[in-house]
């Protein structure tokens, strides 16, 4: 059993060796709970429950704290991929729900897997979710402020359970001061896939990872016969010809977890119940 999260780049926000320290804490605890989880539940399970966990931290871009766009609305994203079956689903540009990967859970069973903006809160409120307010004091000051640095984090969490199978689940808030209506990549395929072969889960720029289509390229290279490491790589040295900005984590089926980010310096953490890894 291994699981592997992420919560965007340092770069998202303050530099300073407390916030760092912070957000290395919050990544100890989430991954202990999400472990622990994970011993009586399913790689799909787990994934939405850690993912959940990251989305109510407002050290990190999604669910409770996530940026506010141009407009002064949050919208947020949010996705989940089952290796076993291949399905996917997710929800993007959703307004007022505190845990948008909850949402994308509840569409797994649904025909129609992926809703956008007021359809996807509609759904939402269908399914007994209550309307709740993710903006928090310190994003609504960034607001105020216009802030112009990079807005580039997101959350992702990707687990192999104890029978082989793989799942991912990627959440964000959206870049900070973006146009109303922009997509990112994390309910995408670019952003978040698994099949039965590995499972990526991304973050950085969204127009970069869709350009680079990364999770999905990371993949097919695996699900073709390329190592994990090998097939991160490759993807990062072709992403480097667009000078993209993302990271990604992933794990095989065969229980390697790998990560790379094209810029530093990525938060995870990585745990296989006997050693813990975080970023450098």
């Amino acid at each position: 059993m291994k699981i592997i999260i992420h919560g965007g780049f340092f770069s998202e926000s303050s530099q300073s060796d407390e916030t760092k320290q912070k957000k290395q804490n919050a990544l100890k605890e989430i991954i202990d709970k999400g472990f622990e989880f994970l011993q009586t539940h399913t790689a799909l399970e787990t994934v939405v429950y850690t993912t959940c966990l990251l989305e109510d931290c407002p050290l990190f871009n999604a669910g409770i704290g996530s940026q506010i766009q141009a407009d002064g609305k949050i919208r947020m994203s949010a996705a989940i991929m089952n290796g076993s079956d291949c399905r996917f689903s997710g929800v993007i540009n959703i307004e007022k729900v505190q845990n948008p990967v909850l949402v994308a859970e509840k569409l797994l069973k649904e025909e129609d897997r992926v809703l956008s903006g007021q359809g996807a809160k509609q759904y939402a409120n269908s399914q007994g979710f209550e309307s709740f307010s993710t903006e928090t004091e310190e994003r609504k000051k960034e607001y105020n402020m216009k802030l112009k640095s990079s807005k580039t984090s997101t959350v992702g969490c990707v687990v192999l359970d104890r029978k082989g199978k793989l799942a991912v689940a990627t959440s964000t808030g959206g870049k900070g001061f973006e146009i109303p209506g922009r997509v990112s990549d994390s309910a995408t395929i670019a952003g978040n896939f698994a099949n039965k072969h590995c499972a990526i889960s991304c973050t950085g720029v969204g127009e970069d990872i869709i350009n680079g289509a990364l999770a999905c390229k990371i993949v097919t290279r695996v699900t073709d016969g390329q190592t994990i490491e090998s097939a991160f790589d490759k993807t990062f040295e072709e992403l480097k010809e667009i000078d993209g900005f993302a990271g990604a984590i992933g794990i095989d089926v065969k229980g390697n977890m790998y990560w790379k980010e094209s810029h530093p310096k990525i938060v995870f953490a990585a745990y296989d119940g006997e050693e813990m890894t975080f970023f450098d």
